[in-house]
């Protein structure tokens, strides 16, 4: 079964196209089931709308939901669509965000830590001027704010786990945060989630997969699910190198993935 639960349309304001066109790119890439998960918005902000290039409005969420779930029922004959969300981990406002999400019968919820110390962990200019301690101090914090992520009992899966690398690949080499990266995939098994092997990395400096072979061989020892996310931002990338991360999954001795319908685990085995 070939499946892709992590894809944005043009609400977000920084990918392209309808989502109807990552439905039937999905069908064209021969998927089974396809996740729509565009940005959450953010929710504790006075405005509606703070920042049009990054997530969606604050208005526009119902019909964000409403459309998935049109295209669920209209498409049902011909892909399974979920109805996913992208939302971000502040740990002040968890709350907020969980009674947001509560009105809606949400597939799964994709929780990602965009940001830490209110700087975007795409900003390559947090690093400048930090001594070896401090960056190591900086992923730690990174990882101690995923832990808490995966304990909010919030998310069925975490996105891009080590998405710090993007626009800084030495990220991937800081080292000392080693406790921290395990605490926070024990947490991920204990809460019985689930994190993605994301392929967006490809289309940044870092040049490869979120996270690390590394950090994959670790949630393996700690029994942690993986899952599957394009990230895709053009309908194009939907799916896009599904096969390969299969093989490198059974490579590193992974027998199952999953996906989640209604919140729970649908598990597929890794052939």
């Amino acid at each position: 079964m070939k499946f892709d639960l992590h894809t944005h349309h043009y609400r977000c304001g920084h990918a392209s196209d309808n989502i109807q066109d990552y439905i039937e790119s999905a069908i064209k890439a021969g998927l089974q089931v396809i996740g729509i998960s565009d940005h959450s918005p953010y929710f504790a902000h006075e405005h509606d709308h703070p920042q049009p290039n990054i997530a969606m409005a604050r208005s526009e969420f119902p019909n964000y939901v409403a459309e998935v779930l049109r295209l669920k029922e209209a498409y049902k004959d011909r892909i399974e669509v979920l109805l996913g969300v992208e939302s971000d981990f502040y740990s002040d406002q968890i709350e907020l965000y969980r009674s947001s999400y509560e009105p809606y019968p949400f597939d799964y919820i994709i929780g990602s830590v965009h940001q830490t110390r209110n700087v975007s962990i795409f900003n390559r200019n947090r690093w400048k001027n930090l001594n070896e301690d401090q960056q190591t101090e900086e992923k730690k914090h990174y990882y101690e704010l995923i832990r808490q992520s995966a304990q909010s009992r919030l998310f069925q899966v975490l996105g891009h786990i080590d998405a710090m690398k993007g626009y800084y690949p030495a990220f991937a080499d800081i080292a000392g945060a080693e406790a921290e990266i395990d605490e926070a995939l024990k947490a991920v098994a204990a809460n019985d989630l689930a994190i993605e092997i994301n392929t967006s990395g490809k289309t940044k400096d870092c040049g490869g997969w979120y996270p690390t072979d590394a950090i994959l061989e670790r949630a393996l020892h700690f029994g942690a699910d993986v899952t599957f996310g394009s990230d895709a931002h053009l309908p194009s990338r939907v799916g896009d190198e599904l096969e390969l991360v299969q093989e490198r999954l059974r490579e590193i001795g992974f027998t199952r993935w999953v996906f989640y319908r209604k919140k729970r685990k649908i598990v597929v085995p890794i052939y």
